[in-house]
């Protein structure tokens, strides 16, 4: 009949519809859950505006474009990489880009000298939020904020400084006076580490650095040697010259305590003299005599008109006993 042909195709078009039905409703229903992982927030946005900021699990969000999930990784320790490149890993061992970046780590020390410098910058987002929508590209400006402080924190550094001794002093200041900008953009990003890779000296200037390090070292070698010679020369000198003051405060209490006592003697002697001068001057006499005539070799005696000298008794012969003397 010619009035059913429509209803006809009607009948033909509603399985079709109800499958697309289907379709659709399994689709809004799969779309409207959505995980998140560990290290990460999801920030839900409800026809572009912030409705939740949602922990790590599993979630329930409105279907067909009314909620958009954007999911920051919170809790990861991410890195910037300047004056070289990551390549990748194999296995344990990490892989770096041949290229170089000069225009990244070429500076001028304090002392104007040129060097390159690689650094990481170490960071991690504490505010999803504000890491959003704060700034319009947070990650840039950190890179830009950490090249300036970098450049600025080496320029104020002399050449030799940044090559050897201040390499971990211009790490923590580069860090600190970052992380205060970041806080100053108050853009949810939060600088954990800034580390030195690499402190080289342009490959053109290597040979003269090389020459300049081998005569720094050259000297310094010599410095120690001469310390290590002044240290063993002076423990020495000041024992040598302990010794001889020792010696010598030494000798003059000895002499001194021997002029006491000749003094005393003396003073004892002259004592007796007042008291009786004729006995003392004869003990002395006597006594100096005791001492002397034992150490004389030979005593003659010449009497006054004789041309020979008399027998004397020789006084260094010990005197003979009273029973030699019977014999």
């Amino acid at each position: 009949m010619p009035g059913s042909a429509p209803n006809l195709s009607v009948k033909n078009l509603i399985p079709v519809l109800a499958v697309v039905a289907v379709g659709v409703i399994a689709w809004g229903v799969m779309s409207s859950y959505y995980t998140v992982q560990p290290e990460e927030r999801a920030v839900v946005k409800r026809f572009g505006k912030v409705v939740a900021i949602n922990d790590p699990g599993l979630h329930f969000k409105l279907p067909f474009g009314v909620d958009t999930v954007q999911k920051v990784a919170t809790e990861r320790v991410m890195k910037q990489e300047f004056g070289f490149r990551s390549a990748g890993t194999d296995g344990e061992r990490t892989e770096y880009s041949t290229e170089d970046f000069p225009d990244e780590s070429l500076m001028l020390s304090g002392d104007l000298n040129i060097i390159d410098v690689e650094w990481v910058v170490q960071y991690r987002i504490s505010d999803p939020m504000k890491f959003l929508y704060q700034q319009r590209d947070a990650e840039r400006t950190l890179r830009d904020i950490s090249e300036s402080v970098m450049r600025r924190v080496v320029g104020n550094r002399l050449g030799s400084e940044v090559l050897t001794t201040a390499r971990v002093a211009i790490s923590a200041l580069a860090r600190d006076e970052i992380q205060e900008a970041m806080q100053s953009y108050d853009n949810g990003i939060h600088v954990v580490t800034v580390e030195l890779q690499d402190v080289v000296p342009p490959a053109a200037v290597q040979p003269a650095f090389n020459e300049v390090n081998e005569a720094r070292q050259e000297r310094e070698r010599m410095i120690n040697e001469a310390t290590k010679q002044a240290n063993q020369e002076i423990p020495k000198a000041k024992g040598e010259a302990n010794r001889a003051l020792s010696e010598a405060q030494g000798y003059a209490a000895e002499r001194i305590n021997y002029a006491k006592g000749e003094t005393a003697r003396f003073n004892a002697i002259l004592a007796e003299y007042r008291v009786a001068p004729e006995v003392t001057r004869t003990r002395m006499y006597l006594e100096t005599l005791f001492q002397v005539l034992p150490n004389v070799g030979a005593v003659y005696v010449v009497k006054d008109g004789t041309s020979t000298p008399l027998p004397v008794m020789d006084l260094r012969r010990p005197r003979p006993s009273a029973q030699e003397n019977a014999q």
